[in-house]
């Protein structure tokens, strides 16, 4: 049953992503991390499935009419019966201790069967109608494989509009007061003091929280840090080349005279990082001219740095328009800043990518 404060929705959505991170980490930590090749050529490891599989199941309990977008469809396991099974016992084994938690998701699976049926519900087209929920889940792959930073992520968009969003980043400080460093995550060690839930209800206000095994955790609000200088700001960009044009974003901090050097973190972690204020800008550039985003890469990052105060567009300005299918369609590059510099940054932006176009 949907409520019309989206208050279910949130609770279900945070559960769902904290009982997939539990499958992530047991992933990692077991180094079951085998790869299979995919169309867009990243890998695939059986985190993926597992985490997929988790979150649609709690969905489809709870609001069995919604469609859902997700990355991975299960023809892979159903080719490979060793894959298949050991992507079920982490399926299977993977509980929330806190009864009244795990059965607000419906409680396990029944069948590694089942498993596959459910993983293929993703297949939504998306699109400007209805409730459609958008999954990855696991965000930044790479860096769930070398022990970075990675993010489970949820998001319900309501006739194309972004009004739930969830992400879990296990590798991730839980103070909202520790700044950002190069390093920051890189080894997945399950310490004390790592890992958050970040979320955002349209209207309502970002909060974080740290995750938990069991029941949630209570949450605080977060916020966008006060930057009237855009100079002194800490701006974060994707590892990989391939994703994001770092010459251009050199060119950017240059010309807006920031002087600290960037920050390269997989994943969305990037928006709850500026979200809480540990860093001031995420930049995505394009990288050619025919790259399209997914919306499951930004959806929920998009919505927790909006309601923590900042400015999430694109490259021209533009809010990212989600209802327009599975890609952002309308979109080139992602450009999220707090309000107050969010526009002398685009100026900037658009300067440096004006200039070679006309090259």
């Amino acid at each position: 049953m949907a409520t019309s404060n989206y208050s279910k929705e949130l609770d279900i959505a945070l559960l769902a992503v904290q009982r997939a991170t539990l499958l992530t980490k047991s992933v990692f930590h077991s180094h079951a991390k085998g790869t299979l090749n995919k169309s867009d050529a990243s890998p695939v490891t059986i985190g993926d499935f597992g985490a997929q599989a988790l979150i649609i199941s709690a969905l489809q309990h709870n609001f069995p009419e919604d469609e859902i977008v997700a990355e991975e469809e299960a023809k892979d396991l159903r080719e490979n019966t060793q894959l298949r099974d050991t992507v079920w016992k982490l399926v299977k084994d993977t509980v929330l201790p806190h009864e009244q938690s795990q059965s607000a998701l419906g409680g396990p699976l029944p069948s590694a069967d089942r498993m596959l049926d459910i993983i293929d519900k993703g297949d939504s087209k998306g699109g400007a109608k209805g409730r459609i929920w958008a999954i990855d889940p696991i965000d930044g792959t790479k860096g769930f494989l070398r022990g970075g930073q990675y993010a489970v992520c949820l998001a319900l968009m309501v006739d194309g509009d972004v009004k739930v969003g969830v992400l879990g980043c296990p590798n991730l400080p839980v103070s909202d007061s520790e700044p950002l460093s190069e390093n920051i995550g890189a080894d997945a060690t399950d310490e004390e003091g790592k890992g958050v839930l970040f979320s955002a209800v349209q209207g309502q206000g970002a909060h974080s929280r740290p995750m938990s095994t069991g029941k949630l955790a209570e949450g605080q609000s977060i916020h966008m840090s006060p930057l009237s200088n855009v100079s002194d700001a800490t701006f974060c960009e994707s590892v990989e080349a391939a994703h994001s044009s770092q010459g251009d974003a050199a060119n950017i901090a240059k010309k807006l005279g920031i002087t600290k050097p960037s920050v390269r973190m997989d994943s969305q972690a990037k928006y709850g990082s500026i979200a809480r204020g540990a860093g001031d800008l995420y930049l995505r550039l394009p990288v050619r001219a025919d790259y399209v985003e997914k919306i499951w890469d930004h959806a929920a990052g998009d919505l927790i740095v909006r309601e923590a105060g900042g400015e999430v567009t694109d490259a021209e300005g533009n809010r990212l328009d989600f209802s327009h299918g599975r890609t952002l369609l309308k979109n080139k590059g992602v450009i999220a800043a707090p309000k107050s510099v969010h526009g002398k940054v685009i100026e900037v932006v658009k300067e440096v990518l004006g200039s070679k176009s006309k090259v």
